[in-house]
Parts: structure tokens; C-alpha cells; sequence
């Protein structure tokens, strides 16, 4: 199934994780994990934001999908169900 997955990442904590690279580091290890087909990093309301889209085998990976984002303290996750249509002419 495939989901887009958002992750919002505090000002503070993003700041101090590109000081010191933690934050690069961890969306490595993230996108080598998820192996997302697409990923858009943009700012939303001031706070680093990435939105995924990722191919997961059943909907109860999400909560490990987000765990990799832990480290940066509370954030905002949100995760919507994608699905292909098909249009002929």
C-alpha cells in the first residue's frame, strides 16, 4: 500500500541537528530504510517538513516509519493512504 507520510520537525531541535548533522544523518537513515519513491522537504509554518511516499506491506509499519524521527522531540505525524487511479480515454 502506499502512504504519504509527513513529519514536522521542531525548530529547535532541527536547528540543533544540522549544528552538530544528527538531522542529516537520520533522514539518511530514514530514506535508506523506507526506500520512499519521492521525498519534498519545504518549510511549513516556520518548522522543517518532509512528505514521503512510501510503499509499506501494511498500514501497522507507520508507527516505525515515524520512530526514526523520534530523536527530535514531540512532533506533528500525519500519514494518508494513496490510491492509483486509473483513467482511460
Amino acid at each position: 500500500m502506499r502512504f504519504l507520510l509527513k513529519a514536522v520537525v521542531p525548530v529547535e531541535a532541527g536547528n540543533r541537528g544540522v549544528k552538530d548533522g544528527s538531522l542529516g544523518a537520520r533522514l539518511k537513515q530514514v530514506i535508506d530504510d523506507l526506500k520512499p519513491e519521492a521525498v519534498y522537504f519545504y518549510a511549513e509554518d516556520g518548522k522543517r517538513t518532509s512528505l514521503m511516499i512510501v510503499d509499506l506491506k501494511d498500514a501497522s509499519q507507520i508507527p516505525a516509519a515515524f520512530s526514526l524521527y523520534r530523536l527530535y522531540g514531540p512532533q506533528r505525524f500525519c500519514e494518508k493512504k494513496l490510491i492509483n487511479l486509473s483513467i482511460s480515454a
